[in-house]
């Protein structure tokens, strides 16, 4: 989650938060009690990012169940599946529910605004063990980070540098002569503690990671339905948008934390180190979570949600590239907007007596004798002595016109060429590779190239792409300078 600075909590800000932000609506909701205890045990207790809609109803019966032999029968009358439609509504919204690629049934997830609400609740219970310690601790080293990677003068880094490397040897000489210092069980507890509630805030923050990125895709999906313009202002916009939302502070802090987690290295090490501080004495008195033992695990899972998201993205824009398609979105849009545009213009003309009337053109006399009689139906006679080969009048050229780019073909292509060499650019790799579906095929190497922090994009320096069309037309497209280059995972 992109932290920023806090705004004024002024009557007009808290009022309008008051009215519209799903996290208070939560919070002052008449059975809220019933709905963050059923949010918190199903999703956030038990870290489940999405569940289908026939588990999470059947959890839900089991919940309401277990209320009303406390409160009696008559709690929560409901259905569960409508509790559920309820909270994933706008009027709620802490509950989404969405279809997932080749599923057919809904599923649901917990909703950053959710998330908070049952965060702040969970603060408000009297913790059995306030870590101080360790939070001080945290705050003297994020300052000497930001101050060590600030410093510019070479002395200054030198001194530092120096310094640490006296303290070093000096609690090397320190062991080597047996003093050796070790945590206290309370010392153990208060960083224990901190670590748990980073880790499970960290899980948080993925969640509305994840929700800029929809709507960043919704956003996409809105442009191109009422693009009127020509392809390369859109691709150059949406490719614009895409390289500043990777460019931000939270984009910058999310790849660098999701290349930090990658690492093997990384991975083996936090998994020897979670392993130790399990078993230790002081956290087994505390009677942790297990899941705490596997939170990398669930990063992993987290973000690559996130990922699948901006995948869809190049997937739009692949889609995009079909002109059939384009023609046809274009035009509804315009026959939409005439619409609404006369409309508006006749919005304040409000016509005087009868709005309309038309006289027929002739009179309609019907006579009873003039009915027909009643003609038993004719019953064909089918002889099937064999079969002959039919002629179709139909056109099938639409069926041969869909294109489909083939995103294996194509990372192959760039492994290949990266065996030899440290790096390819990408009018080299055609030359070696021609395209075979166009401007179809051309984005897809972009998006390939944006997906990946090792390839560049240098948009000051253009190249001129050419290429020949299925009826041998030349054509050229001019484009930012794009090189690949090796432990690329395409």
């Amino acid at each position: 989650m992109e932290r920023t600075a806090e705004h004024p909590l002024d009557y007009e800000t808290l009022e309008l938060l008051r009215q519209n932000h799903p996290a208070w609506r939560l919070l002052r909701a008449d059975y809220a009690a019933f709905a963050v205890s059923f949010l918190h045990r199903t999703f956030v207790a038990a870290n489940v990012r999405t569940l289908a809609q026939q588990d999470l109803v059947s959890r839900l019966d089991d919940h309401v169940f277990g209320l009303r032999e406390v409160l009696g029968a008559g709690a929560f009358p409901r259905r569960a599946v409508d509790y559920l439609d309820a909270w994933a509504g706008d009027d709620a919204g802490w509950l989404r529910k969405y279809y997932p690629a080749d599923a057919d049934e809904p599923h649901f997830d917990l909703t950053p605004a959710a998330e908070k609400a049952i965060g702040f609740l969970s603060g408000l219970q009297r913790p059995a063990f306030v870590a101080t310690e360790s939070r001080l601790l945290t705050v003297f080293e994020l300052l000497r980070q930001i101050v060590a990677g600030t410093e510019t003068s070479r002395e200054a880094r030198l001194a530092e540098l120096k310094k640490r490397r006296d303290d070093l040897e000096e609690q090397i000489r320190r062991v080597a002569g047996g003093d050796i210092d070790v945590m206290g069980d309370t010392q153990v507890k208060d960083r224990f503690l901190q670590m748990a509630d980073t880790a499970r805030a960290l899980l948080g923050d993925f969640r509305q990671v994840e929700q800029n990125f929809r709507e960043l895709d919704r956003g996409v999906r809105e442009r191109i339905a009422l693009w009127e313009g020509s392809k390369g202002a859109l691709l150059a916009d949406i490719f614009g948008e895409r390289d500043a939302i990777g460019d931000s502070d939270q984009g910058k802090s999310f790849h660098a934390f999701w290349d930090f987690l990658m690492s093997p290295t990384r991975q083996e090490e936090l998994s020897s180190l979670l392993d130790r501080v399990m078993t230790l004495p002081a956290v087994k008195s505390m009677r942790p979570d297990a899941r705490l033992s596997r939170v990398h695990h669930d990063w992993l899972e987290a973000g690559d949600v996130a990922q699948r998201t901006v995948a869809r993205l190049s997937e739009q824009l692949r889609r995009f590239l079909d002109d059939q398609t384009f023609q046809e979105n274009r035009r509804i849009v315009q026959i939409i907007r005439q619409i609404e545009q006369t409309a508006l213009a006749r919005r304040d003309w409000v016509p005087d007596g009868m709005f309309f009337e038309m006289d027929e053109m002739a009179p309609q006399i019907e006579l009873p004798m003039d009915r027909p009689l009643f003609s038993p139906p004719w019953k064909p006679f089918v002889v099937s002595e064999g079969v002959e080969d039919g002629r179709a009048d139909a056109c099938t050229d639409a069926l041969f016109e869909q294109v489909f780019v083939d995103r294996a073909r194509l990372s192959a292509n760039i492994r290949r060429a990266l065996a030899t060499h440290a790096q390819v650019t990408l009018s080299d790799l055609l030359r070696d590779h021609p395209l075979e579906h166009g401007l179809s095929e051309l984005v897809t190497y972009l998006a390939m190239a944006s997906e990946s922090r090792n390839n560049l994009i240098d948009e000051a320096i253009h190249q001129t792409i050419i290429w020949a069309d299925t009826k041998g037309t030349f054509r050229q497209a001019l484009m930012p300078l794009v090189i690949f280059t090796r432990g690329v995972s395409s």
